[in-house]
């Protein structure tokens, strides 16, 4: 049951993840939404897995003795049975609102095969029989569930089987021992056979598909830094067409955890069923990331003079600032400055429908380097820019991607008298587009990863961006080992 255990719980996408304590009311950052067209493909893939599990079913002998005219008594014995093809031609999975999933097989078919001995007084018969088992119906529920420390939970619960028509060819023209079939052993063999497969069903789920669940991650790596907690928020949702299913998506410093004092949003996720499953990522899970990579000073940075373009107007050096600035420049002769910048604050993603932006605010200091090597600081600047923001997919992972916009500079405090800080514009500038962009586009296009487990290849996505998060639709494949 392995095979299955692996098909529903890929194609599930991690759908029984759990979860540590959260906050009452939280919202989840994310949720994944499988629709019924993705749950009618879950089936059929299980329904492939199953077979090769029907197959390895182990069927008991039948014997005893038997009354018959005008042979009189004897023995009889049917045995060395094994389920030679099974065919599950009809199976569905459907969602059971406050419970989990249901599964039911209809109109399926098996062929058992065997030999057969009698036995009367001295006489001696054998030969082989093929039995036809016809209209298997196979239902069963599988509850999701999910334990206090967080791990998933899978019963398989009320399962039921039943066979429709049983027919039997034994070799030679023994229409006797047909009889003997029909009326000693056919209905237990029926009653043997549907015991079977709900055994067959419910050790699968105990001894693979739960211990399969237990072996699951509830955070992903990102990078040497940064961890997501994909854990679920609550028990999968069912709901009558689909099932939700909730988490946490917060991404956080894997070194030092600093709670989030925001909430995730409300998410309205529109009625969609085109895509197999549907990722609803609202803007909390992005804006966490900028919280960690905010707190490890990943976008601060400092400019030197040997850094500035040779063709540039202006040079990190106070003489180059004696014509708008004489003051800088007659208290510190002929000395190079030094700008140090950092965000004022995370740089928030802002979703708007169709539209992703970001408006970063950048603290610039700047200081003289004394030839004592004291930094000493004479002016600061405020920075301000409007940016647009793409968001991409690429089979398991979301990027981005920043489109620069003009910077507007401010001077906010100076000791060195009041100056024309638009001179500095074009420098900044050429540093925020040669340096800053390439280094926050880099970590983008690196992306964070969905919760999917191996062996699924997403395809054929579609992205839109709704108030406060994007919505991503895609259909399914399992690559099977």
């Amino acid at each position: 049951m392995r095979a299955l255990a692996g098909a529903l719980l890929s194609l599930l996408l991690r759908v029984l993840l759990t979860s540590t304590p959260h906050a009452l009311g939280a919202n989840p950052g994310l949720v994944a939404r499988i629709t019924d067209k993705g749950l009618e493909y879950v089936a059929r893939e299980g329904s492939v897995a199953l077979q090769k599990e029907l197959l390895r079913i182990t069927l008991p002998d039948f014997t005893g003795d038997f009354k018959i005219k005008p042979f009189g008594r004897g023995h009889y014995e049917f045995h060395s049975l094994s389920l030679h093809s099974c065919e599950l031609r009809g199976s569905a999975l459907t969602p059971l609102p406050g419970q989990g999933l249901s599964l039911t097989i209809s109109d399926s078919f098996v062929r058992v095969q065997g030999k057969w001995k009698v036995r009367k007084a001295f006489v001696k018969l054998d030969g082989s029989f093929d039995v036809q088992v016809k209209g298997i119906t196979i239902s069963v529920n599988l509850l999701l569930g999910r334990e206090p420390s967080g791990r998933p939970t899978i019963t398989a619960s009320g399962c039921s089987s039943h066979i429709r028509d049983v027919e039997v060819d034994v070799s030679g023209d023994l229409g006797w021992l047909l009889n003997l079939f029909h009326n000693h052993i056919e209905s237990k063999f029926r009653r043997m056979l549907e015991s079977k497969i709900c055994e067959m069903l419910q050790n699968s789920v105990t001894s693979d598909l739960q211990p399969y669940l237990q072996t699951l991650p509830v955070t992903t790596e990102i990078d040497s830094f940064a961890d997501i907690d994909y854990s679920l928020m609550e028990a999968p949702r069912a709901t009558a067409q689909m099932l939700d299913v909730m988490f946490k998506g917060e991404i956080f410093n894997r070194h030092h955890y600093s709670p989030v004092t925001f909430l995730a949003p409300v998410m309205s996720l529109p009625e969609q069923h085109d895509r197999m499953v549907y990722f609803a990522i609202s803007d909390y899970v992005f804006n966490t990331a900028s919280l960690v990579y905010h707190e490890l000073g990943y976008l601060n940075f400092s400019i030197t003079d040997d850094m500035v373009p040779p063709s540039s107007n202006i040079r990190l050096t106070t003489k180059s600032f004696r014509p708008f600035a004489p003051r800088l420049a007659r208290l510190y002769p002929n000395m190079n400055l030094e700008l140090q910048g950092a965000m004022a604050s995370a740089p928030f993603l802002n979703f708007s429908p169709g539209n992703l932006s970001s408006t970063p605010l950048i603290d610039i200091e700047a200081f003289v380097l004394l030839p004592s090597s004291v930094r000493e600081p004479v002016f600061r600047l405020g920075v301000a820019t409007n940016m647009s923001a793409m968001l991409t997919f690429n089979t398991s992972k979301i990027t981005g991607l920043l489109k620069p916009g003009k910077i507007q500079v401010e001077l906010k405090e100076s000791k060195v008298g009041v100056f024309n800080v638009a001179l500095l514009e074009g420098l900044l500038n050429y540093y925020i587009l040669r340096t800053l962009y390439p280094k926050v586009n880099e970590k983008l296009a690196e992306g964070f990863p969905l919760p999917l487990l191996k062996d699924i290849r997403l395809y054929d996505p579609v992205i839109e961006i709704h108030k406060d998060f994007l919505f991503l639709g895609t259909n399914l494949q399992y690559m099977r080992a």
